[in-house]
């Protein structure tokens, strides 16, 4: 008897959604015989460094489908994604999708598929990393997360806190897998890659020599007084560094939406006369990777990157007021700094007096969550 095969959607939108997918992507592409594969880009970062040089880089296949979604206001772009994903899942009849992370792409998707009635009952979603709660309802982020995960059949989480904050909802146990984090399959994946990198002779950074950062979130480029006071911090964390090296860069991937916002509060002149201040533009993986395994500590408002420093046993210190990844805090290299320029400080003169707490890798950061995921996917959909 031949078993008909069984399709499968992923949708991605985002940089995070990429390195969340490849090794998925990876692990299905070896059941060819029972499963058809199409990735969905909603095109919901349509910057090219972005996006689709990270495909490239992340040995992704050409998205089956690109939605053009583009940037708008919240309302408009979940609009779009949502009535473009619709047409492509009526015609392409899939039996499940697979929803990523906690952007808009992902919220959109999720609300399709959940009025979708065909086979017997509504079309079943899958969420990759689901049950991480940060409790800030102000986060867009938070409202994706908990909608997904509330019209999702499949919940695959990356610790255990997620676990219990799915349950504490009321979260029907069957629907709950914890499997551990897909971007660190990818990290592990891509090691050898990684090593070859030649970003730093590029750059001409020498290892352990310089702080990497990324500063990209709306609450803290979009508002002049936040974006401001974040200048400040990393103008005197310039002078505090220099006491230990005076060759100490701070190098700072430059998202578009960062250098339109400091264009626009005309505070690039403010940014630029900082000491050793080295912006660069966006990084790929290969070459982003590199640069925080060979840092100093990593100063970040990304969720991510937090997974990826305590994994690397990079520090890593969070410019936000809330988080979700828990472990990267109890276990990991992470600390929640806000925009305290006094904890800033304390932290980084712990980092540079070998003084910063001891940390471990969460036992689930073990490459192995996309492999979880396809075992259960075969299990429940073959």
């Amino acid at each position: 008897m031949t078993l008909t095969k069984k399709k499968i959607i992923s949708v991605v939108g985002a940089r995070p959604n990429f390195m969340k997918l490849a090794p998925v992507e990876r692990e299905l592409r070896k059941y060819k015989s029972l499963f058809i594969h199409k990735i969905i880009h909603t095109g919901q970062h349509y910057d090219y460094t972005l996006s689709r040089i990270f495909f490239k880089d992340l040995d992704l296949p050409k998205p089956d489908i690109y939605l053009g979604a583009g940037s708008a206001s919240h309302a408009e772009q979940t609009a779009k994604i949502m009535e473009e994903f619709e047409k492509v899942v009526l015609k392409e009849k899939p039996d499940l999708v697979i929803v990523f992370g906690d952007v808009n792409s992902t919220l959109a998707c999720s609300i399709v598929c959940s009025k979708i009635h065909y086979k017997g009952g509504t079309l079943p979603v899958a969420h990759v990393e689901a049950g991480l709660r940060s409790f800030d309802m102000k986060m867009p982020e938070e409202i994706n997360r908990i909608i997904t995960d509330s019209l999702s059949k499949y919940l695959f989480v990356t610790e255990k806190v997620g676990v219990e904050n799915l349950k504490n909802e009321g979260i029907e146990k069957n629907k709950i897998y914890l499997v551990g984090d897909t971007m660190i399959d990818t990290l592990v994946q891509s090691k050898s890659r990684i090593s070859r990198s030649k970003i730093l002779s590029k750059l001409n950074l020498k290892p352990n020599q310089y702080i990497l950062s990324t500063i990209h979130r709306p609450s803290n480029v979009d508002n002049r007084k936040n974006l401001f006071k974040i200048i400040s911090i990393f103008n005197e964390i310039s002078l505090t560094v220099s006491n230990y090296n005076p060759n100490i860069k701070i190098v700072l991937p430059a998202h578009p939406r960062t250098l339109k916002m400091l264009k626009s509060f005309r505070l690039s002149n403010k940014i630029n006369r900082i000491k050793n201040m080295l912006l660069i533009e966006p990084a790929g993986y290969t070459d982003f990777i590199k640069l925080l395994g060979e840092s100093k500590l990593v100063i970040t408002d990304s969720g991510g990157i937090q997974e990826e420093a305590t994994f690397l046993k990079i520090p890593c210190l969070t410019l936000r007021d809330s988080f979700e990844r828990s472990e990267t805090v109890k276990l990991g290299t992470n600390t929640l700094c806000r925009l305290d320029e006094k904890l800033i400080q304390m932290k980084i003169k712990e980092i540079f007096e070998g003084k910063y707490k001891k940390s471990k890798v969460p036992h689930l950061m073990d490459g192995k969550a996309s492999q979880r995921i396809v075992s259960i996917v075969k299990s429940n959909i073959i």
